[in-house]
């Protein structure tokens, strides 16, 4: 099954010569990628749902909280884990 994961912007870069906002979203203590392409006005601290690497909405911080807690009983952060290449966290 593929969800929208919520998280949380630390930083922003952009990448690809200045064409694309990425940015580091942790995750729960995971941090990863996601393209902010869908969400160009999204900013540092701003709770984002991301999808396959995008991010695709902002989400409030108690949406966010509620959706993580949710995955986390039904045991879908551990495929988010198991399948995450980590980078450094924050």
């Amino acid at each position: 099954m593929c969800l929208a994961i919520p998280g949380k912007i630390k930083s922003i870069e952009l990448q690809y010569g200045g064409l694309v906002r990425m940015a580091k979203v942790e995750f729960g203590g995971i941090v990863k990628e996601a393209s902010l392409d869908m969400v160009p006005h999204a900013k540092i601290g701003d709770y984002v749902l991301v999808h396959v690497g995008v991010a695709i909405t902002i989400v409030d911080e108690e949406e966010a909280e509620k959706s993580f807690a949710y995955l986390r009983e039904i045991g879908e952060l551990d495929e988010l884990v198991a399948g995450s290449q980590i980078d450094k966290p924050y």
